[in-house]
């Protein structure tokens, strides 16, 4: 008999950064955290690499464009949500091309910039340990698991 293995979903996020602060998004009517901020983020298609499905959604997401070229793996993550385990991939940049706005505003009702040194208190808790994690060096962790 074959041996089946189980299957890890993958995510790559976008963390842009200008001066001091960084841009999140507030989920809205998604189902899933709705009102808690988060990055620019999305599921890893089949057949498409971590940074060419950042690069996607921001483009979807915020109407930029970023190159992957200039994408930084700032945190990993093997993450365990709702019985389901996850591998998400942090990308940092400070470059882009275009004018943010919020492309989706069925699913995101604010894309806005905020201080590192005074975030929302509403922020995913998964999100607000990787900010804390990049905060101390931390490249790699592990969320949801106890």
């Amino acid at each position: 008999m074959a041996k089946e293995y189980h299957k890890i979903i993958p995510a790559a996020y976008l963390i842009l950064q200008k001066a001091n602060k960084i841009l999140l998004l507030r989920r809205f009517n998604t189902g899933y955290e709705d009102g808690n901020y988060s990055f620019i983020a999305g599921h890893v298609n089949k057949g498409e690499t971590f940074k060419n499905s950042i690069v996607r959604e921001a483009k979807e997401e915020a109407g930029i464009e970023v190159k992957s070229e200039d994408l930084k793996i700032v945190h990993v993550m093997h993450r365990k949500s709702f019985e389901q385990e996850r591998i998400d991939i942090f990308f940092s940049t400070y470059k882009w091309q275009g004018s943010i706005e919020n492309k989706e505003p069925h699913k995101c009702d604010d894309l806005s910039w905020h201080s590192l040194d005074n975030l929302p208190n509403n922020l995913i808790s998964c999100i607000k340990h990787v900010i804390e994690c990049i905060k101390n060096g931390v490249i790699y962790s592990e969320f949801g698991w106890h």
